[in-house]
């Protein structure tokens, strides 16, 4: 069985919005704070995810990488190169902007997610829509958190005021360059999927 797995930078009060600057926020840009080593390499220890699973992306965040990742020649942006894409768009024609991309019908997108992590990990970074309707369906089996030492004071926060409870055991920490690399998982769901 796989899993739903949400991978995102945060700040130290819950921020995931506009880490790398392209919504245009006061605010943004915000993990280049900390030089290019948080964005070099497996950081959310995706392993063999890669290679067996798929990236669930919402159109802009989707538009951001299409635009990133094909430009790049190192083994990480091989490997996210060749990774399988779902891609969660109402505007979106066709998303052969980047290799390895499917269009997902929005309509019935949490039974979409639903059907295909039976038997593969799906991975949703940024996207917070997608984000946002994955949680509100409980979907969400693993987060995987880089939390990085800043306070930003505004933005959009993974976990929103009026979320309900959520039961996680804490499966991983450890030190990723001037953040902490945390691995969450709920409780009821833990032991699926292969990593």
């Amino acid at each position: 069985m796989g899993r739903v797995i949400v991978i995102e930078y945060i700040s130290l009060d819950g921020v995931i919005q506009d880490p790398g600057g392209s919504a245009g926020t006061s605010y943004g840009g915000w993990l280049y704070r900390f030089g290019p080593e948080p964005l070099e390499g497996d950081k959310f220890r995706l392993g063999e995810i890669m290679d067996n699973g798929a990236l669930l992306l919402g159109r802009r965040t989707f538009e951001e990488f299409a635009a990133l990742w094909p430009g790049r020649d190192d083994w990480f942006s091989a490997r996210m190169n060749a990774w399988s894409k779902l891609v969660a768009s109402r505007s979106l024609a066709d998303a052969s902007l980047w290799q390895n991309s499917e269009l997902l019908d929005c309509d019935d997108l949490m039974k979409e997610v639903e059907a295909r992590s039976k038997d593969t990990d799906i991975v949703v970074t940024g996207s917070l829509s997608v984000v946002r309707e994955l949680q509100a369906a409980e979907l969400v089996d693993e987060y995987r958190l880089i939390v990085l030492p800043l306070v930003i004071g505004e933005g959009s926060r993974l976990f929103p005021d009026g979320t309900g409870p959520v039961d996680l055991a804490l499966g991983l920490v450890e030190a990723a360059g001037q953040g902490v690399r945390l691995i969450y998982s709920r409780k009821e769901r833990m032991g699926g999927g292969s990593e």
